[in-house]
C-alpha cells in the first residue's frame, strides 16, 4: 500500500472503532509521519493524548515506547549507556526506550531542560550518540510529546529550541456533547477497549513508500511564494517578538503535501497551506512582552496572519482554478 490516501482510510477506519471525534488528529499524525516529522499534543488531562498516540502505533505496525518523564529522569534514561556487565568483564550497550519507530513522550515538560534536550539530536538528525559512538535510530521515527496546559507546578516550560524540533503542535479539545454521549454508549459495556482492541492495518514499509510518493506532489510558484510570505509577515508582525524559522517554512510545505496527497490529490493548493498553518506556527511564535500583557494569543496571530496575507489563485489540472479544497473521491 503506497497511496497516503489508502493509508490513512485505513488508518482512520481502524482507529474510530475506538477514538471517537478525534479525526482530525488522526489526519495530522499521519502527515507528521509521511513527512518525518514530530507532533506535540496538548490537552487537559483525560482527552485521549496518549491514548490516540497508542491507537495510531498499532494501527501502523510501529514499535512503540513509553516514557514517563519526570524531573529525575536523566538524558541516559532515554538514549541508553553502557553498562559494565561482571560476568564477562566488559562494558556493553544498553539502548533506551528512544530505539524505536514511535516514542511518546508523556508530559515532557515535566522533564528538566537537560533531559528534554536528549530528544533534539534524535528529532533532527535520526541518531544518538552515546558516549563517542553514534547509532542509527529506527526508520520510520516519530516522537510524540504530550503535555498539560493547565498544571504548572513541577514542570519546566519547552525552550524555543525544543518547540521548534515539533513539526506540529496540535491541541486535543475537550469532546463536543453528542461525542461525550458516544463515548459513554461505547465504552459502558466495553470498559476495556483500547489499542489492543485493533488490528494493525498498515505496516511502516508502506509510510516509506507513501513518503515517495508525498515528495512528488506538485508546488507551484504562487503557493511557494503564499508560504513565504504567511512566515515573513510572522516575523513582522507588531506582536510577535521571533516569528516562523526556515524549519517553519519547510514544515507548512511538506505538511501541505502530504495533506494533498491524503486528499487524492497530486498537487497542493493554498487551502492546503492554510490548513496547516496554525498547527506549524503557533508553537513557534513568540511574542512581545506588551502582547502578553495584553492578553493577545499566538492563535490571534495567526488568524489575523490568514485575514492579511494575500491568497493566491493557482491553476489545477487541465487550467482549473484551484482555490478551494475536497475530498474528490471522499465526498
Amino acid at each position: 500500500m503506497s497511496n497516503p490516501d489508502d493509508v490513512y482510510t485505513a488508518l482512520q477506519n481502524e482507529i474510530e472503532g475506538v477514538l471517537i471525534g478525534k479525526a482530525d488528529l488522526i489526519e495530522n499524525l499521519t502527515i507528521s509521519l509521511l513527512t518525518g516529522g514530530h507532533v506535540l499534543l496538548e490537552g487537559v488531562p483525560g482527552v485521549a493524548k496518549t491514548t490516540a498516540a497508542n491507537l495510531f502505533a498499532r494501527a501502523s505496525g510501529l514499535n512503540e515506547s513509553r516514557i514517563q518523564m519526570t524531573p529525575d529522569l536523566l538524558p541516559a534514561d532515554i538514549t541508553g549507556t553502557h553498562v559494565y556487565r561482571q560476568s564477562t568483564g566488559e562494558f556493553v550497550l544498553q539502548r533506551g526506550p528512544i530505539f524505536t519507530n514511535l516514542l511518546i513522550a508523556d508530559e515532557i515538560n515535566r522533564a528538566t531542560p537537560k533531559t528534554q534536550s536528549a530528544l533534539l539530536e534524535a528529532m533532527q538528525e535520526r541518531q544518538v550518540t552515546i558516549e563517542g559512538d553514534t547509532l542509527t535510530l529506527p526508520s520510520p521515527f516519530m516522537v510524540v510529546a504530550t503535555q498539560n496546559p493547565i498544571e504548572m507546578e513541577g514542570t519546566f516550560e519547552l525552550p524555543e529550541a525544543q518547540r521548534d524540533r515539533f513539526q506540529l503542535k496540535l491541541t486535543v479539545d475537550i469532546p463536543t456533547h453528542d461525542e461525550e454521549r458516544a463515548l459513554l454508549d461505547r465504552f459502558g459495556p466495553q470498559p476495556n477497549l483500547g489499542a489492543n482492541s485493533i488490528e494493525q492495518v498498515v505496516s511502516p514499509s508502506d509510510f516509506l513508500d507513501s513518503r515517495e510518493v508525498v515528495i512528488a506532489v506538485h508546488v507551484v510558484s504562487e503557493v511557494h511564494d503564499y508560504i513565504l510570505s504567511l512566515v515573513e509577515a510572522s516575523r513582522d508582525h507588531p506582536d510577535v517578538e521571533y516569528g516562523g524559522s526556515p524549519r517553519a517554512s519547510l514544515a507548512l510545505l511538506h505538511t501541505s503535501k502530504a495533506r494533498a496527497a491524503i486528499r487524492g490529490r497530486d498537487y497542493v493548493i493554498p487551502d492546503d497551506v492554510k490548513s496547516m498553518v496554525p498547527e506549524v506556527l503557533a508553537h513557534r511564535l513568540v511574542l512581545t512582552a506588551e502582547a502578553e500583557l495584553s492578553g493577545v494569543t499566538s492563535g490571534d496571530v495567526i488568524e489575523d496572519l490568514l485575514s492579511t496575507v494575500e491568497i493566491p489563485v493557482t491553476d489545477g489540472p487541465n487550467g482549473a482554478v484551484a482555490t478551494s479544497d475536497g475530498r474528490k473521491h471522499r465526498e
